[in-house]
């Protein structure tokens, strides 16, 4: 019976342990500042003038005196580590029934992606990005850094919108050690079209966090490769 009660008492005192960094991580996991796309004005298009914008984002391979990184709330134990992170924010907003262009400037090094359907394009105009001005559909999944993948809310009723690009790695000669913040990122560029107003995430599809088959940590985190769209 003694030994029923130890056993009891422990699992109650684990269960109480894990609600409780549950419950640190979800009350000191603040929402990063929101950055709205830039309008840009009207475009042509087969469907006649669309409205459209602009988002500017990096990824940068870890945080330092040049980029601090996002620090809201358990996202400092993330700097401390040394993880990668999309900045100025993840918490982005763009309007609806528009044409959206982002650019991404990525200075991360990388490897292989589990699933090679990441290393392709989804969801943009023309099943198309750039990379450093050339035009692709496609990227060796040997050489990927990050993705940058839009999902809607699995039970909404909002209208689907899916879109996925993958980033291109820096080689190992082309990440300075001193510097890692290269004159020479790969630029990523793509465009996508928004319809009704509508609530999705968004987050990186390859494996750079730890646990979870390097899906955790900093992957789920809002501020550093996961965050949140907002088309208004």
């Amino acid at each position: 019976m003694k030994r029923f009660l130890v056993a009891v008492i422990s699992v109650l005192i684990g269960a109480g342990v894990v609600a409780g960094v549950a419950v640190f991580a979800s009350t000191t996991s603040g929402e990063p500042p929101l950055l709205v796309a830039t309008p840009t004005g009207t475009v042509d298009t087969p469907e006649g003038p669309m409205n459209s914008a602009s988002l500017e984002l990096q990824v940068y391979p870890n945080n330092s005196d040049q980029v601090p990184g996002p620090m809201e709330g358990v996202n400092a134990l993330y700097a401390s580590q040394g993880w990668p992170f999309y900045w100025p924010s993840t918490t982005l907003q763009v309007p609806a029934n528009s044409l959206v262009t982002v650019t991404i400037k990525q200075y991360d090094s990388g490897g292989r992606v589990f699933n090679p359907f990441w290393a392709k394009v989804h969801g943009t105009v023309d099943g198309s990005m750039t990379v450093n001005g050339k035009t692709v559909t496609e990227w060796d999944p040997t050489k990927v850094a990050h993705t940058f993948t839009i999902h809607q809310y699995p039970d909404s009723g909002q209208p689907y919108f899916f879109v996925s690009v993958p980033l291109p790695d820096l080689g190992g000669n082309e990440v300075g050690n001193a510097n890692p913040y290269v004159d020479n990122p790969k630029e990523v560029t793509f465009t996508f079209k928004t319809g009704a107003p509508g609530s999705y995430v968004w987050n990186c599809e390859f494996p750079c966090g730890d646990l979870y088959q390097e899906f955790g940590g900093p992957m789920q985190q809002r501020g550093w490769m996961s965050g949140t769209l907002q088309v208004v």
